[in-house]
């Protein structure tokens, strides 16, 4: 597969504030991935950076230890060549932010926890275009089971309404539906349990549908101005509108189920799509369609200043997806866990140049 030429080749010195960033954060990001990939290779975007181009740097990855920030900037510039990713329709780069939610549970429903985290049905499987019914929306990549063959599943509305009660598949009980929610568009959490335990759940299915924000119903709703739409704004809206929070949330269709998953490094978030665990401010989701997982991503969002690094200009590692990401030049980046993380994540939204950083012989290819 070709590299694609959504990719203009740049040098190192292009890079607005590549001397002053801290690759040796980066580095660790890397190598968990140059680690993990020992076990199963990740899969090579449609816009051709080859996976296996990747073998040389993983293998040096795997066995260095960089001492300092210039030992571990010197490894990213032997092994890659950085490539403007253009935009699609000639527009700009967009990133946003996401984080891992911290928020208190109960094992079991009280007076006060009364909102589930489900883990994932029985009947409900993966579908694909082998067993896809004909006229069925081609967008599912979930369904439900049925002597008749696959079917829609439950959606948001059916679920919460107590389509799946009676099944035990409640992972804890929280206090609130919109944390609820926001569990839902992170993919995963921490949970306080009440027994004074740190647990996590995480991504382990939907239920198919498209996702529909919030924002964008509030905004069209005329509630919130679309350039005022955060995650604040949208809870603050919930919070004096609460006899109308499922008349909103409901339209979204999209229900994730989860998984219970270990906090084996309190510093680290989630397992994500990538399979290794998120570096806070290190890690971002791309569109896995297009993209590489373990790709480095040197990102600058010049008018993003929520992070400690203002203006925004740091090199990132693709180690996570999301169905809201879409596009070449669209990253979603891990702002970390808890409270503070996401006081950073809900206001991020801003316009951003993506620079890959490409195999050096993929590029050497490319130029004969």
């Amino acid at each position: 597969m070709p590299l694609s030429s959504t990719f203009s080749e740049k040098t190192f010195g292009d890079l607005p504030g590549w001397a002053e960033d801290n690759h040796l954060t980066a580095f660790a990001a890397f190598k968990r991935s140059a680690l993990h990939v020992l076990t199963k290779p990740y899969r090579t975007g449609a816009l051709g950076v080859d996976f296996n181009a990747f073998a040389e740097a993983y293998a040096e990855a795997r066995s260095v230890s960089p001492a300092n920030r210039s030992e571990a900037r010197s490894f990213f510039e032997r092994h890659f060549v950085p490539a403007l990713v253009a935009a699609e329709n000639g527009g700009a780069g967009l990133v946003t932010g996401f984080y891992e939610p911290e928020v208190e549970a109960s094992q079991v429903k009280t007076e006060w926890f009364v909102v589930p985290l489900l883990s994932r049905p029985a009947d409900l499987i993966d579908i694909d275009e082998k067993n896809r019914l004909a006229g069925m929306d081609p967008y599912l990549a979930f369904a439900r089971e049925t002597p008749a063959g696959p079917v829609e599943y439950f959606d948001r509305g059916a679920i919460e309404r107590g389509a799946l009660s009676g099944r035990k598949l409640e992972i804890a009980w929280l206090a609130d539906r919109v944390d609820a929610f926001f569990i839902h568009v992170q993919g995963a959490a921490r949970l306080k349990m009440t027994d004074g335990r740190l647990c996590r759940v995480t991504y382990a299915a939907k239920s198919g549908q498209r996702f529909t924000g919030p924002g964008k119903i509030l905004s069209e709703l005329g509630e919130i101005p679309l350039e005022k739409v955060t995650m604040q704004s949208i809870r603050a809206w919930f919070k004096a509108h609460p006899d109308r929070v499922d008349e909103i949330l409901w339209q979204n269709r999209s229900y994730i189920f989860f998984r219970e998953a270990p906090v084996e490094d309190a510093e680290l978030g989630p397992i994500a799509a990538a399979k290794v665990p998120l570096t806070p401010g290190r890690s971002v989701a791309v569109d896995r369609l297009l993209h590489t997982f373990g790709t480095p991503f040197y990102i600058d969002a010049p008018t993003l200043t929520a992070f400690e690094q203002k203006p925004f200009r740091r090199l990132m590692i693709a180690q996570d997806t999301g169905s809201a990401i879409t596009g070449p030049a669209r990253g979603d980046l891990f702002a970390g866990s808890g409270d503070a993380a996401g006081e950073i994540a809900g206001v991020v939204r801003n316009v951003a140049d993506f620079h890959a950083l490409i195999p050096r012989g993929l590029v050497d290819r490319r130029r004969r």
